[in-house]
């Protein structure tokens, strides 16, 4: 199973975007997250949601961002307030089974302008 992120666009800065991940609503996942990959760099942990409704945050989002959960549509979201062009990456989700391997979604462009 192979998720797929979207949302992503061009905006400009101060602006704000929702991502959104459907995952399988068959399975119960021990954590899920969203990542992102700026241009040139390694893809990073940007904020994560356990089974308990658990959540971490990387240092850059300094509570701009939230990670949330719509069980009844079975969709991960990451909400996206006052971005910056430093938010400018590919972001893409991941949902961690309790068993067996992780699922990855492909990846949705988000471009902040200055």
């Amino acid at each position: 199973v192979q998720l797929q992120a979207s949302g992503g666009g061009l905006v400009q800065a101060g602006e704000s975007l929702r991502l959104s991940c459907p995952v399988p609503s068959s399975e119960d996942f021990a954590h899920m997250g969203w990542y992102r990959q700026p241009p040139g760099k390694q893809r990073e942990l940007v904020a994560s949601l356990n089974n308990v409704g658990g959540t971490y945050y990387a240092d850059f989002v300094q509570g701009r961002f939230t990670i949330f959960r719509d069980i009844a549509e079975s969709t991960l979201y990451l909400r996206m307030a006052r971005l910056k062009p430093e938010d400018t990456a590919v972001y893409f989700c991941k949902a961690e089974p309790w068993y067996g391997t992780n699922y990855w979604g492909k990846g949705t462009q988000v471009t902040v302008s200055s």
